[in-house]
């Protein structure tokens, strides 16, 4: 392998998801056919980010990606973690080995996967596309289906109510303010506001209200603030779809390898939908709220919101049928609609690399 083949791999498997798109990782050439991903996480300042967790994940989806990118070139990869790192700052160990295998159908669609956060069609998945996608995430994990009305009438309460704390939270309100890029169609490290869903009064609203917390908490007490996004962002577009999924590992997740393994099982799950012409929202803040809840840890310092997040939690499990130490990975909506015209794109590749 040369060095120009190493770095067509890496700038498709760039393109892997990750939380608000904030890509946490760099890669450092090591030899012409080793690579080390240096991986960070955001927990310092995303509420999102539980323990990390999130950006675990993402970790886990790089990886993946980048297995079936090299696919493209006659890779193989193995990997493994370096021993005696902190979880906040692991560094994976990449070696490419060349393979006689063809490249993996999923390669195809690496750059194609996007974010579909608009309402999209109710036409029921069919039973060739379910399979599909149980499939794709392999036998240490499930796929539960909520596609009837009114399962998915059960889903947009539960959003519904999951935004109000969202947007009440103060916590949650500084990662707001500072992953949506205004007056854009595409954004290289955040989200445009093209993308975000909402009409273009709503955006401009937003924009300005989002200035200051005073300003949101003003509009959310006297105005209604919340009602239009809400609506918006997680009511309707939870009714309009075709069905939600709840990814959900076997067997406990008790550390960052088992975080990564979701990773790699959610991108697999994600581009495959995108294979079969469908499109994905994550939906993973509910998730998010229950680990906190299930590790007996505040999300916020007013104690509403953490009393909130209880309740959604127990109610997520009435809807999933599910107990309390059940495990959740990824949950998103799913559906046939038109390739969105707005999305987050990617940094460069030469602004990830470390050397």
């Amino acid at each position: 392998m040369n060095r120009d083949t190493l770095l067509e791999i890496l700038d498709l498997a760039r393109w892997a998801p990750s939380g608000d798109n904030t890509q946490p990782w760099r890669f450092e050439i090591v030899a012409d056919d080793r690579i080390a991903i240096h991986g960070h996480d955001t927990r310092a300042h995303v509420i999102y980010d539980f323990d990390g967790h999130a950006s675990h994940m993402a970790h886990g989806a790089l990886l993946e990606t980048l297995r079936l990118a090299a696919t493209r070139f006659g890779f193989a990869i193995d990997w493994t973690m370096r021993p005696d790192r902190p979880d906040t700052a692991p560094i994976y160990d990449i070696t490419l080995i060349p393979s006689a295998l063809p490249e993996d159908p999923l390669a195809a669609f690496i750059q194609a996967r996007c974010v579909q956060r608009r309402p999209m069609a109710i036409r029921p998945l069919t039973a060739e596309q379910r399979a599909a996608l149980v499939s794709a995430v392999g036998p240490g994990y499930t796929v539960q289906f909520f596609s009837s009305f009114g399962e998915r009438l059960a889903v947009a309460r539960l959003l519904w109510k999951n935004a109000y704390l969202r947007l009440t939270c103060p916590e949650a309100y500084r990662v707001h303010r500072e992953i949506i890029e205004w007056n854009a169609r595409y954004s290289t490290d955040r989200i445009p506001d093209q993308a975000v869903g909402v009409d273009p009064l709503t955006a401009r609203l937003m924009r300005w209200v989002m200035q200051s917390w005073e300003r949101v908490e003003f509009f959310n007490r006297y105005l209604q603030g919340t009602l239009a996004p809400r609506l918006q962002l997680d009511f309707l577009p939870a009714i309009a779809c075709a069905a939600h999924l709840l990814l959900r590992p076997k067997q406990p997740q008790a550390g960052l390898k088992d975080h990564i393994a979701a990773g790699i099982a959610l991108q697999r799950l994600w581009l495959t939908a995108t294979r079969l012409g469908l499109h994905l929202q994550p939906e993973m803040t509910p998730v998010i709220f229950r680990w906190y809840v299930q590790a007996n840890r505040q999300i916020s310092r007013q104690s509403a919101i953490n009393e909130g997040a209880v309740q959604l939690a127990r109610r997520f499990e009435q809807i999933s049928s599910t107990q309390p130490e059940d495990g959740f990975a990824f949950f998103c909506r799913i559906g046939y609609s038109q390739v969105p015209r707005s999305r987050s794109i990617r940094k460069e590749l030469g602004k990830l690399m470390m050397n």
